[in-house]
């Protein structure tokens, strides 16, 4: 795997017209990292698909890096592969779909294009997948929509794009339809050449599935009533159209089965003939960056312990404008400083390889880039920018962290450095509690476990986690402190960029603070999904 090559034509506009950038998202369990599996094979840049949870002797997904990943079976962290298809180069992006990481998620919505939503036949739309249909409306980001597990029993089509439609505005345009209800699933109907295609399975769907077609009259000659209901069903619904796709109005509509790899080809070439290419991205003052203006790009996330050899640190750049070359000095908006470019990665799960050159919808990975931080910008010398920077959720688990081991006090500061550089949780201090007992701040618990795990295994250092009794943080000001000191069940603490977070047990006590102290500011954080008192 390799896309270091300078292409044939340099010019930024015709290379971006060939990138594109998705990320695949999803309430938990609804099949997105055996899809993104899936892709990559239908690609041919691995040689056999692994499952989720590595049952019947199959190998772990290669997006699943993290033992706790491997062991539970579900996406902690984001990860991204990056490919040649068909005369494109495909930067995939697979998110955790846990709420409790729901942060990690939303950080990856800000690099992408396009976002592919998976749901499950069986359960179709689940809150955490209203969540991120929300989120991509938002940031005018179009959604295809692809139904997965329709090899099991479930739901039927019909209700399906029902829920669409009625729960969150959107208009379903099938591409693909399904030939035999979930559970007894037959083929898959072509709306565009209005031919069924059909599957022959590979054992434990480690390889692509064969695919046969048939015309019309073959279909109904061999499937009769199960075929001329499906025809019937695709017929009542709407057909596709790029404008209102793109405005975010429909979704195109595809169905299959990504764990026996059905309907999984059909998903890859819709990605690279519908989903929009990369765009100019507004700054800061909401002025477009031209793709073909000077390099620069937005850091969405970053990440130690990829490489246990050497526990080095890569922060994920999304390229926005002009042509990143490897070994260049750019800038750290942030800081002003120069920032060399020498260790710059080509990211495939796990997997690396040196890239030399990219273009805006790359992900580039900057090895050792410690200075970096999720929001950061980086540009060409001669012509800053600055993007937008990514918002803080607001915390609703906080617990107090201590080392296991007081002999351990450096390794348990660095790796508490390092979390909090991440993003992995919100690290806050006080005078009250000192730096042997900060408080981490999460969205979900599971963010705690995530915590405790790295810090035992990347850095030697076992922790406890004491629960705090605290549910909701705002904002607050140095001068409005004491006031709140000498409150009952407030605590004010400061986080890593030095904003002061005054903490209550509930949404009565703020509000009885509020009573008391009107002229105290405490602003809701920029995001967050706990109402406001």
């Amino acid at each position: 795997m390799s896309l270091s090559h300078p292409p044939a034509h340099g010019l930024v506009p015709g290379e971006s017209e060939r990138r594109r950038t998705f990320a695949v998202i999803s309430h938990p369990d609804a099949g997105k990292s055996t899809l993104t599996e899936a892709l990559a094979l239908h690609a041919r840049v691995i040689g056999e698909a692994g499952a989720v949870h590595g049952k019947a002797g199959r190998k772990g997904v290669v997006s699943d890096w993290m033992e706790m990943e491997k062991t539970r079976g579900i996406s902690i962290t984001s990860a991204a592969l990056q490919f040649a298809y068909d005369e494109h180069v495909i930067n995939l992006l697979d998110t955790p779909g846990h709420a409790d990481f729901s942060e990690d998620t939303y950080r990856v919505l800000a690099a992408v294009d396009c976002a592919v939503m998976l749901l499950d036949a069986a359960k179709g739309l689940e809150p955490q997948t209203l969540k991120l249909f929300d989120v991509c409306r938002h940031r005018g980001i179009p959604v295809i929509t692809f139904i997965n597990k329709w090899d099991r029993p479930g739901l039927h089509a019909l209700e399906l794009c029902d829920q669409l439609e009625e729960r969150i505005g959107l208009t379903p345009t099938p591409l693909t339809w399904p030939v035999g209800e979930s559970g007894h699933f037959s083929g898959l109907l072509d709306r565009a050449t209005g031919e069924m295609i059909t599957f022959e399975r590979a054992p434990g769907g480690a390889r692509i599935s064969a695919e046969h077609r048939l015309d019309a009259g073959q279909a109904e000659d061999r499937f009769g009533d199960e075929w001329r209901a499906a025809a019937d069903e695709a017929e009542l619904l709407g057909e596709f159209d790029a404008s209102s796709f793109l405005a975010g109005k429909t979704t195109p509509l595809l169905f299959g089965a990504a764990v026996a790899n059905i309907g999984v080809g059909h998903m890859l070439q819709t990605l690279t003939e519908l989903a929009p290419p990369p765009s100019p991205r507004p700054d800061v003052h909401g002025v477009p960056r031209d793709l073909d203006a000077p390099f620069s790009g937005l850091v969405f996330k970053v990440q130690a312990g990829m490489d246990k050899a050497h526990r080095d640190r890569v922060a994920f750049l999304r390229v926005c404008s002009g042509r990143f070359e490897r070994g260049s000095v750019v800038t750290h908006a942030a800081t002003g400083r120069p920032f060399a470019t020498k260790y710059a990665q080509a990211i495939f799960g796990r997997d690396r390889d040196t890239l030399d050159v990219a273009y805006p919808g790359d992900i580039v990975g900057l090895v050792n880039a410690t200075a970096l931080r999720p929001g950061d910008t980086l540009h060409e010398r001669d012509a800053p920018v600055e993007f937008p920077p990514m918002p803080s959720f607001a915390p609703e688990n906080f617990a107090v962290c201590r080392s296991a081991d007081t002999s351990k006090a450096k390794q348990f500061r660095r790796g508490v450095e390092q979390l909090e550089h991440e993003g992995v949780v919100q690290v806050l201090r006080s005078d009250l509690r000192g730096d042997a007992a900060p408080i981490f701040a999460a969205v979900g618990p599971l963010q705690f476990e995530v915590a405790a795990h790295r810090l035992e295994h990347e850095f030697n250092c076992a922790a406890r986690m004491e629960p705090l009794p605290y549910q909701l943080a705002r904002r607050t000001r140095p001068e409005d402190r004491d006031a709140l000191d000498a409150e009952h069940d407030v605590e004010v603490t400061e986080r890593g960029d030095g904003a002061l977070l005054a903490l209550f047990s509930d949404k009565w006590r703020l509000a009885s603070v509020h009573r008391r102290h009107p002229g105290v500011v405490l602003e809701p954080l920029v995001a967050g999904t706990e109402n406001d008192a």
